[in-house]
Order: structure tokens, then C-alpha cells, then sequence
């Protein structure tokens, strides 16, 4: 909840009550959709209201639905949304982060930003259909080079991708949401089937990277944070949520090698030996590629963005030297958060999710998840609940990572301010002349 400071109903070139609440509502639905965490969002729509000098204010959201007061006592009037705004690429997201920037400083009146926010949704992708259906195989070919380092591999995620990337293409409300287990059984059929004849060695990996988009890495992260934060019934309802597209998937999965009578051990998870340790990093940058052709992210924050998969990465490969794989997130997600949060800060910075999604995406807390939970599904839990417990300490491990990297950035600053007013206080004592 957030309290703030009066708007008159008919303050002029500012807009009315009525107006702002709608721009509340508009503006929180579209960070929920982004993904940002509940607590942060409440935070930068207070910030807006106060902007806008509002008084009586209340807020009150959850991924779902969202609550805003205006006024007091008799002269109260709450108004309610429920509705769910549709995924936004990385583009819209920078836009509309951008946007709230210039709404938390007042920079021009309530109706102007609704318009702004309305253009967000209408502005179309920067590249057409064919690029951004590359993309997505070149985005799991670079996943690929991390996970699963084989020839034979990288052309089989260069061809499934690109299968998945045109799959995505089709816009009707039913076919988004029975495309993730489409997807996951088409790919496990192809995989799991093509095993036995191509003898494809650890095809469980294979099969997840086209899957990667698809997979609830990031809202499993910020569930946990959002826990962590207080925020219980958002953090609840999201990790469900989570844990039940994981579970989606590896239905699709499971239900693709039954079809092709797949052998319970073509379910368990191993390393294999590939192209050596240099494929790893040269996989972030065709990751990198792949992401800004595919979620069409704007040219300028690509270097930003590969900036923070490199630090990921490094984190994540120093923590899988010194401890076990299973906690390798939480390097990576350490060294990477300060990265985000300075980034953002720069002059012409991009938001924090614009480069904070794709990180997720590489550390990939959900293809860890996915696999676990496949092999309970594909050979029962006598065999395989550990593969649970993994992908439980995975996301666990990412999630304290970024609290911890995002509290490491926080005092980091604070310490800067402190010494910045010292050194000017001890200027100013000092003797001119």
C-alpha cells in the first residue's frame, strides 16, 4: 500500500483523478506483464502519484488484479482491473520503462503518458517474421554451446529452433496457450524418436534448449524474491504458477516419448564432452544475437546486454569450479545484479528487465526445473527425486543470488553518496586563498 498527496479533480494540464487512476492501473498491469516484482512495482507507481501530487492515494496489486483509492472517507472511489496485459518484447519493455522514468519526474500530463503507453502496445516489431524466427534458432544454438557442446547438437538446435520459432508465429488466444505442450511434445517425439537412429547422446538437454523461451526461469526468480520481500501472496501465486508451466512441459515431453517409446534412460541427465571450454563463451554471444533478434530488443542495449551474460556466465563458471553446479546461480546472479542496477543508472541506460531476462534465460533456473521434474515424471520418484531437490536448490540459489548482488549495489551506493558529501564538506572547510 502507498499513501501520497492531493491531485484535484480537474487540475489543469495534468489531467483528473479519473485519468491518473486509469494510468495507475494501464501502467501496473504492463510491469506485471513485463515481470517485475510487486513490491518494486507498488514502488514506482507511488513515486508516479506523488509525482503528479496526488493525496489519499492507496495501491494495492497482485499479479493478477489491481486496487487504487482515491480520495477519503465518504468521498473515497476505488477502482479495480483484473485484466492481463499480453507479454511484451524486450523493445516495448524498454519503452515502457522509459516511459515511467519520465511519469515518476511529472515530465508532461496524465493523458499524454496514456497515449504513450497505448502507442507501447500498437508499436510493431523491428524486424519482420523471418528475422525474429532466426533468431530463435540462433538463440538455441547459443544455449546449446553452453549446455549440450556437440556438432551433432548444434545443428539439431539450429533446425528445432527454428521449427519453434515458427510455431510461435501463429497469434490466435488457443493456440498461445496450448502452444508451450504442443511445442514440448513435438520436440521430445523429434528428439527421443531421431535418438535410437542418430544415436543423439544426452537427449534430454538437446530437447530442452529450443524449449528455453518457453520456460519459467525468470518468474520462478522473482517469486522467490517477492517471498523474500513479504509480498506472500504474489510470491505464492507465482511460484505455482511456475512449478505448474514446468509441469505442462514436461507433460508435453513425457507424453512425446511415449509416443515414440522412448527408454527410461533417455530421461536422465548427464555432461558430455564437446568443443571444449571455449564453446561456453562463445555461446553468450550468440545467445546474445539470438535474444535481441527474437524479442526484438533496440540495437543500443545489446552491448549492455551481452555485458551482463558475460558476467553471469563468468560468476556461474567460477561457482561451478569452487562448489557444485547446483549452486553456480547464485555467483552468477551475484555478479550480475550490481552489473544490472549500474547499468540502468547510465545515461541512456536500458531498464533493468531489458537485460535482466535474458541473464535468467542463461543461467536458465527453469531448464534445470524442467529436467528434474521429467525424469520424476519419465521414471518415477524412487529414481529421480532428486532431480526436484536440484532444480529447487537451483532457483533458490539464483533468487539469494540477486537479493544478494542487489544489496551488495545498494550499500555500494549508499557508501559513494556518504563519501561524496564528505569530500565536498571537507572543500568546503577548506581555507580559500
Amino acid at each position: 500500500m502507498s499513501g501520497m498527496a492531493h491531485l484535484p479533480e480537474d487540475r489543469a494540464g495534468n489531467g483528473s483523478l479519473a485519468e491518473l487512476r486509469r494510468l495507475v492501473i494501464q501502467l501496473g498491469t504492463a510491469m506485471v506483464a513485463a515481470g517485475d516484482a510487486v513490491d518494486l512495482i507498488e514502488g514506482s507507481l507511488g513515486r508516479l502519484v506523488a509525482a503528479y501530487g496526488a493525496a489519499g492515494v492507496q495501491i494495492a496489486l497482485l499479479p493478477t488484479s489491481l486496487f487504487i483509492q482515491t480520495g477519503t472517507s465518504d468521498s473515497a472511489h476505488v477502482q479495480f482491473s483484473s485484466r492481463v496485459a499480453p507479454p511484451l518484447r524486450l523493445d516495448q519493455i524498454d519503452g515502457l520503462y522509459r516511459l515511467v522514468r519520465q511519469l515518476e519526474r511529472a515530465e508532461f500530463s496524465v493523458s499524454a503518458g496514456l497515449d504513450q503507453l497505448a502507442g507501447i502496445y500498437r508499436r510493431k516489431p523491428a524486424f519482420g517474421w523471418p528475422l525474429r524466427t532466426v533468431g530463435h534458432a540462433v538463440l538455441t544454438a547459443g544455449l546449446v554451446l553452453l549446455i549440450q557442446p556437440t556438432p551433432g547438437g548444434l545443428f539439431a538446435a539450429l533446425v528445432l529452433g527454428l521449427f519453434i520459432g515458427v510455431l510461435k508465429l501463429a497469434r490466435l488466444p488457443t493456440a498461445a496457450l496450448l502452444l508451450p505442450i504442443m511445442a514440448s511434445f513435438l520436440i521430445a517425439a523429434a528428439v527421443l524418436g531421431a535418438g535410437g537412429y542418430l544415436h543423439i547422446d544426452n537427449p534430454i538437454r538437446l530437447l530442452v534448449a529450443p524449449l528455453v523461451t518457453f520456460l519459467p526461469g525468470g518468474m520462478l526468480a522473482i517469486a522467490t524474491m517477492e517471498i523474500a520481500a513479504g509480498q506472500m501472496v504474489s510470491g505464492a501465486s507465482r511460484l505455482v504458477n511456475g512449478f505448474v508451466q514446468l509441469a505442462l512441459l514436461a507433460f508435453g515431453i513425457v507424453a512425446g516419448g511415449v509416443l515414440v517409446r522412448a527408454a527410461p534412460a533417455d530421461y536422465l541427465d548427464h555432461r558430455v564432452a564437446g568443443f571444449g571450454a571455449w564453446a561456453g563463451w562463445a555461446g553468450v554471444i550468440v545467445f546474445a544475437v539470438g535474444i535481441w533478434l527474437h524479442f526484438c530488443a533496440p540495437l543500443r542495449s545489446l552491448p549492455w546486454i551481452l555485458l551482463v551474460l558475460y558476467v553471469a556466465f563468468a560468476g556461474q563458471s567460477v561457482g561451478d569450479v569452487l562448489f557444485d553446479g547446483q549452486i553456480s546461480g547464485f555467483f552468477g546472479a551475484v555478479a550480475m545484479t550490481p552489473v544490472v542496477l549500474w547499468v540502468e543508472r547510465l545515461p541512456g541506460g536500458p531498464p533493468k528487465l531489458v537485460t535482466f531476462l535474458p541473464a535468467f534465460w542463461l543461467l536458465v533456473p527453469g531448464a534445470t526445473g524442467l529436467i528434474g521434474i521429467t525424469q520424476i515424471v519419465g521414471n518415477g520418484p524412487g529414481t529421480a527425486a532428486r532431480g526436484l531437490s536440484d532444480a529447487l536448490i537451483t532457483i533458490m540459489s539464483i533468487s539469494l543470488g540477486v537479493l544478494t548482488g542487489a544489496a551488495a549495489h545498494r550499500a555500494a551506493h549508499a557508501g559513494a553518496r556518504r563519501l561524496s558529501r564528505t569530500l565536498s564538506a571537507a572543500d568546503d572547510l577548506t581555507p580559500r586563498g
